[in-house]
């Protein structure tokens, strides 16, 4: 099929070279080079690094509301579009243009966890499994019908950073899988029980509030991991806490109970990974070298 692939991060990065594999990628749509890294310098996205390496076209409009970038999409005579965390709503001009229409991959088992931040809000949230939807796009944000649906558990101690290279890779599969099948998959409409909205991650939500039970913590702890981290004071520092797990313990939300176990309003949680200012991750017992905890955190 001619296939035009529309996204933007990492988590793209698999199913793009899937696609590349088994159909014709006519074009690949992405957002701009963005001022990255110390010297600001633009930095393509992973998506056109990666199409660039494969050799195809690509294309980065600043917007698709105009008849002249719309024009320029039909052109491409596309079977379908795949969109994948692209960044740019799509009008309906856009999504009729293709001959079978456009599909999108959404980390979540729609309609659980619509929209931008689905893989850290269902870590946060405790839920025992997430997965991949395929659905059929339309106007509303991740409303479409579903053709297919992948399920994974989600594991005790996993971080946003381990969920999202498993569904990246499920992803890629299951959007094969669904081109291959556009003319036979069903689409089955969303319930309407069940929806929940997945907010971009606010990094005022990183700081750690030991009062809260040690479930809660922990989960936001992982969820918020790697990015934006979620973090505590340690006098001038900020150490990021990129990997828990639930401890045995008790005490005042807060105190040191020993090593990097935390007591918190109900239960205790254990650092294994943190990071702090101006340093790689690292296992928590290197991280407690030279940095000397009160005997309760704020």
């Amino acid at each position: 099929m001619r296939v035009v692939f529309m996204a933007t991060p990492e988590f793209s990065v698999p199913a793009l070279g899937a696609l590349h594999a088994a159909h014709e990628i006519v074009c690949v749509y992405t957002q701009p080079p963005r001022p990255a890294g110390r010297g600001r310098k633009d930095r393509p996205s992973p998506v056109q690094a990666r199409a660039e390496a494969l050799g195809l076209p690509v294309r980065h409009p600043e917007s698709l509301k105009d008849v002249g970038a719309q024009a320029e999409f039909a052109a491409l005579r596309a079977d379908v579009a795949v969109v994948v965390a692209y960044g740019l709503i799509l009008p309906q001009a856009v999504i009729d243009a293709p001959a079978k229409g456009c599909v999108n991959i959404h980390a979540s088992l729609l309609p659980r966890w619509r929209g931008a931040a689905p893989i850290h809000r269902a870590i946060m949230a405790g839920d025992a499994e997430t997965g991949i939807s395929i659905m059929r796009m339309e106007a509303g944000l991740d409303t479409g019908p579903v053709l297919l649906c992948r399920r994974t558990p989600i594991g005790a101690e996993e971080t946003t950073a381990d969920l999202h290279d498993r569904l990246a890779a499920m992803g890629a599969a299951a959007i094969v899988e669904a081109v291959a099948g556009l003319d036979t998959l069903v689409a089955v409409p969303q319930a309407e029980a069940g929806v929940t909205y997945a907010a971009k991650i606010d990094k005022a939500e990183a700081r750690v509030d030991w009062a809260r039970p040690a479930v809660e913590v922990d989960r936001l702890i992982r969820g918020l991991s790697p990015f934006p981290g979620a973090f505590v004071q340690v006098g001038d520092e900020r150490v990021k806490l990129l990997r828990s797990r639930l401890a045995p313990g008790q005490g005042a939300p807060g105190e040191v109970l020993a090593g990097f176990t935390i007591a918190c309003g109900e239960g205790a949680v254990e650092i294994t990974e943190a990071q702090r200012e101006g340093r790689r991750p690292m296992p928590a017992a290197e991280a407690l070298r030279g940095l000397a905890l009160p005997p309760r955190l704020g």
